[in-house]
């Protein structure tokens, strides 16, 4: 699958996405779960290489919004295109948690959602080979007026009607 980072295609992806079971490679960039970091928190706050969390749809980000700052990568997951917790996740970590690194949305999201994955905070996508950077680019265009306030900087209609 290819993954977009901020719109442009990355042939690289340092990170890698380590299970459960397996002690953590010492020269990565390590994609962990998130149950893995609640249970061995205190042990890897300890590591000197970057770590990033998964999130499945199932859980809930509130259990690492005070870890934030630890983190290189967010990865959220899209089990089906369908399933807007996502959408949710992306805003409670870029605009609560006031997150700044990359979050990635990985598995079942469409071209038609790339506009909304950008307001909601996503600045990565590990998606199908129809994600291009075509694809990003003319979904960042598709609409020229939003209605809902978000933490990408576009006034909503609202508070353009508002400003005179």
């Amino acid at each position: 699958m290819p993954l977009l980072k901020d719109g442009v295609e990355v042939s690289d992806d340092p990170w890698v996405r380590v299970d459960d079971d397996v002690d953590l490679p010492e020269d990565c960039h390590a994609l962990i779960s998130m149950s893995r970091w609640q249970a061995e928190r205190d042990t890897l706050l300890t590591r000197n290489k970057p770590i990033g969390v998964a999130l499945e749809s199932s859980d809930t980000p509130d259990a690492i919004m005070g870890d934030l700052d630890r983190f290189g990568l967010i990865e959220v997951d899209f089990p089906l295109f369908k399933d807007g917790r996502g959408f949710s996740y992306g805003r409670l970590i870029r605009d609560r948690g006031g997150y700044t690194g990359e979050l990635r949305a990985k598995g079942g999201v469409l071209v038609d959602q790339l506009f909304y994955l950008a307001r909601c905070g996503f600045n990565a996508v590990d998606g199908d080979e129809r994600i291009t950077q075509d694809a990003w680019a003319e979904a960042q265009t598709r609409f020229s007026q939003v209605y809902q306030s978000t933490g990408d900087g576009r006034k909503s209609v609202l508070q353009k009607r508002h400003a005179g």
